[in-house]
Parts: C-alpha cells; sequence; structure tokens
C-alpha cells in the first residue's frame, strides 16, 4: 500500500489518479514507470542523483524520508485502489477522494495544487472540457493541470514544472 505524504508547510500537492500494481505493490507513486521522478529531478523540484531515482529501495526513502520533510511535497491519489490503467476504474470510485483531497488541501494549504493529467481533474473537478495549466483557485490554493508523465515528450512536462516552480 502507497503512504500519503502531507506536510505541514506543503510547496506543492501533487494529485495521482490511482496507483499502477507496481507502484502499489513497492509503496511508492510513480514507481512503476520512474518519468515522473526523473522529471521533478529534471526539473530541479527535488535534487537527487538519477541512479538513486532508478534504484526502487533508494526511491523508497527518498520518498519516505526526503519528498514531504525535505523538499514540503505532497502526493494523494484521487483513488486509493491500484489498476493497470484507468479504463478499469468505476464511475464512483473517486467520491471519497475528492473529499479527502479537499480537506488536504483546506488543511495543509499547499502554494500549488498540481493533478497530474486531465483525466484526474476531470474525476476530481467533475469537469468535462478541461485545458492544461492554471485553473481556478481551490480554497487559497493555486490549482495546475499537468500532462500525465507517462507518454508524450518530456520538454513539455518540464515545461509545466517550470510553470509550476517559477510560482513559489
Amino acid at each position: 500500500m502507497i503512504k500519503y505524504y502531507l506536510p505541514k508547510r506543503c510547496k506543492i500537492l501533487f494529485i495521482g489518479i490511482n496507483p499502477h500494481h507496481g507502484s502499489f505493490r513497492r509503496g511508492v507513486p510513480f514507481s512503476n514507470n520512474k518519468m515522473f521522478w526523473y522529471l521533478l529531478n529534471k526539473s530541479g523540484i527535488i535534487n537527487e542523483r538519477l541512479e538513486d531515482l532508478k534504484n526502487d529501495s533508494k526511491l523508497k526513502q527518498i520518498y519516505s524520508k526526503k519528498f514531504s520533510k525535505v523538499y514540503h511535497l505532497g502526493l494523494i491519489n484521487l483513488i486509493d485502489r491500484p489498476s493497470k490503467d484507468v479504463s478499469e476504474l468505476k464511475k464512483g470510485e473517486e467520491t471519497m477522494g475528492q473529499k479527502r483531497i479537499l480537506n488536504a488541501i483546506k488543511n495543509r494549504k499547499p502554494s500549488v495544487v498540481c493533478f497530474i493529467g486531465k483525466i484526474t481533474f476531470q474525476k476530481f473537478s467533475g469537469e468535462k472540457e478541461v485545458n492544461f495549466g492554471w485553473q481556478k483557485k481551490i480554497f487559497h490554493s493555486n490549482v495546475f493541470v499537468m500532462h500525465f508523465p507517462i507518454r508524450g515528450k518530456a520538454n513539455i512536462r518540464l515545461k509545466d514544472l517550470s510553470m509550476i516552480s517559477n510560482l513559489l
């Protein structure tokens, strides 16, 4: 199971849709395909050795010991149940997560809430038409929808993350 870390002084709260089976088994979000971690590192949001991000046990230490305590980052999924992809998710599974995320945003007051992918934001907000980039605030937090880190060119995702980090 994945433990979520939500620091009191949260700079960025990342919101994922749900874990992949491999990430769930490892207990580290986005550890099945580590592109998310590589992008965080390349954008300067975290500063870790690439070799450590590639190593499952070292990545788990980074996530559990540094992600929230050193970098003041948080990550939570809308749906906790692992799946191979979003097509396996059922309508309504997001309801509990919507409440949990709103509570986290209200109590932790992150500078930025970053939804990882359009589908994540659509499931959270109920909106059908969503653009990438800045959205209206939730409470006092700025909201950004980034491109999903798995498919496509990395430079688009790096641009997303630099837009976020420039606000901090």
